[in-house]
Order: C-alpha cells, then structure tokens, then sequence
C-alpha cells in the first residue's frame, strides 16, 4: 500500500481512465510481470564519490551490483559484491532529483534503528544522509520473492512471518499514528468513484463500509502497511523475511494479513478458508476486514486512473489489478452481484 502513496510526486505520462468499465474478473487483466516492474537508479549511475563512501563503509571494492527487479520506486536497491566476497544490500536516493523517496528512506533508517533485533527483517547495517543523498546498507538476505501467482507453501512462510511480527510488535516499540489517522484520506477515494462510475455496483454501501475505518482498524500493534510478495525474501529455509519498512503505523494486527491475503484470492486462492484458519483473522468481525477491503478497493480505483509515472512503468497497472482483485473478493464476501 504506502508504496504507491509516493505517487503524486512522481514525473506522470498520459492518465488513462479504467474505472469506467465497471468490476472486471482480475484473471482477465494484463498480468503484472512480478519480479520486473522496477526501472531503478543503476550502482554505476551514483556520483563516484558516493560509490567512494559506500566502499569505505562496505570496506572492499564492488565488482557486482545486482539491481532488484520487483518493486515500484525508482530509487537504487541492489545487491553488492565486494572483492573480499562480501555481500550487501543498499538503497538510495537523491534528495534533488528522487525527494520523496529519498524521504522514505530516511523514514525507513528512524524506523528500522527503533525495530527490536532477532525478527525476520534484514538488518540495518550502517546508513548515510547528506545534503544530496541518503543511504542505507542492509544485510543481504540470500533470499527470493514469492512465486505469483501465489503457492500455499510460500504463502503459509509469509503468513507466519506476519503472525510473527504482530505477536512481537504489540505493543509498538515507537510512537506512530493510527492506521485511520495515516489512512484517512482514502475514504475520500470513493468520490472519486462517484464521479467517474456512478453506476459501480453497491457504491454507497462500500463507501459506507470504507467510512468506519476508525473503528474497525484500531488496535495497538505496528502494521507494515506493505506486505506484499515483493516486499517479502524467502531464504531457502527458514522464516520470510519482512522489508521495506518506511510507513507502519499502529493498528488492528491482522491488517496485514488480510492485505496480503487480498493479492491470494486475486490469484484463485481461497482466502475466507484462510481466514478461518489463521489464529490472527479466525475471530476478527466479518465487517471489519469488510472495511478494510472497501477502503484499499476505493484507493486503488482511484489511483489506478492517475497519470502513470515514468519511472514506474508498471504502478498503474499493478493497482488496477489490485482494484479488481480487492473488489472481486469484497463482493463474495457481501454476496454483491
């Protein structure tokens, strides 16, 4: 989700208008090409006396820069390969010409120095901010995203990864905002609806559903708020690994389990069964997580009829799947035809 809240900033093409057409199965979209949808900032395009600093601090000379392909920022995330063998993951970007990420990136140090050690999270090893740049140098996790469409086995890892985390962040070990103070304004999203599909089917009631936001999403836990299959690295064996920490906030603990969960049941799988099955959702309101997908459907609805951004390719494309797969799964579940 935060991902995409960068997206205002970015440099825009032409808009291109979905959300006219009305619900459409998400089987029927382009597919989203998982694993390359990033067009990032390249390790050799770095001024080179920020490659001297990361050198120093890496303490050997790079001789590979493995670029991630997932992922919908533009700004460096790659894998580096020191002469003596070492390995490290950095990210970076420039405060002149990448503002609002080089800000996410300095969000994600504050958050990441705060987060107690020994959970599945890459580890931070050193950072860096000047006048023009920020940096952040992260243990390498040998480690690859999730297969999409989604298998039950790299599901269940992500899952209890989750379950993981929200068991140990609760309370939040930092001050954050609430979910529906940071979120608030996406209820707003179904305006948007309103205006350029004023015949979607049970529009009122979702936008209803979307307004108790407060209600249904308070809770006391920390909430990544991006738990998607390209955030998360799965090691050989082992637990998944959680990344991308710029934007949680504090809320219900089994928000992030239904978001990812939303991406399931896009790809077939039977995501109510799983919520009946998981000790984190087995229990929880139907209306409530009915809330939450009401509310992430309206953003993505509207954010998928934005500009498309230059350095995104894939952004709007990926919400306009996530729109008809949020929506698909949300009237099953009010039994909406």
């Amino acid at each position: 989700m935060c991902v995409t809240r960068c997206g205002p900033a970015y440099t825009m093409t032409a808009m291109t208008s979905t959300a006219a057409a009305g619900p459409r199965d998400p089987v029927t979209l382009p597919p989203v090409p998982h694993g390359a949808t990033a067009s990032r900032l390249e390790w050799e395009l770095l001024p080179p006396m920020t490659r001297r600093l990361v050198e120093d601090r890496f303490g050997t000379t790079v001789v590979e820069a493995r670029s991630a392909g997932a992922g919908y920022t533009p700004g460096l995330a790659s894998v580096l390969v020191g002469a003596n063998g070492r390995t490290m993951f950095l990210k970076a970007a420039s405060k002149k010409a990448q503002r609002p990420f080089a800000a996410a990136y300095a969000e994600e140090i504050r958050k990441l120095r705060s987060l107690p050690s020994g959970l599945p999270i890459p580890r931070l090893l050193w950072s860096h901010e000047d006048d023009l740049w920020v940096l952040l140098a992260l243990e390498h996790v040998d480690g690859v995203n999730p297969v999409r469409p989604w298998s039950p086995l790299e599901l269940d890892r992500c899952l209890d990864t989750l379950q993981l985390l929200a068991q140990t962040l609760t309370p939040p070990p930092i001050h954050l905002r609430t979910f529906a103070e940071e979120f608030a304004d996406m209820v707003g999203c179904w305006d948007h609806v309103r205006r350029t599909s004023p015949d979607w089917p049970h529009l009122e009631e979702a936008a209803a559903l979307a307004a108790d936001l407060g209600r249904a999403t308070a809770g006391n836990t920390l909430v990544h708020t991006d738990a998607r299959d390209d955030n998360f690295l799965l090691p050989p064996s082992g637990r998944a690994y959680l990344c991308d920490w710029n934007f949680p906030v504090r809320g219900a603990a089994w928000i992030d389990t239904v978001s990812l969960l939303m991406t399931a049941s896009g790809d077939g799988m039977d995501a109510d069964a799983l919520l009946a099955s998981r000790a984190m959702t087995r229990n929880v309101a139907a209306d409530d997580i009915d809330t939450v997908l009401a509310l992430f459907c309206g953003y993505f609805l509207e954010r998928r009829d934005q500009p498309s951004p230059y350095s995104s390719p894939y952004l709007r494309r990926h919400q306009d799947w996530c729109a008809e797969a949020c929506w698909a799964w949300l009237a099953r579940r009010r039994g909406w035809s």
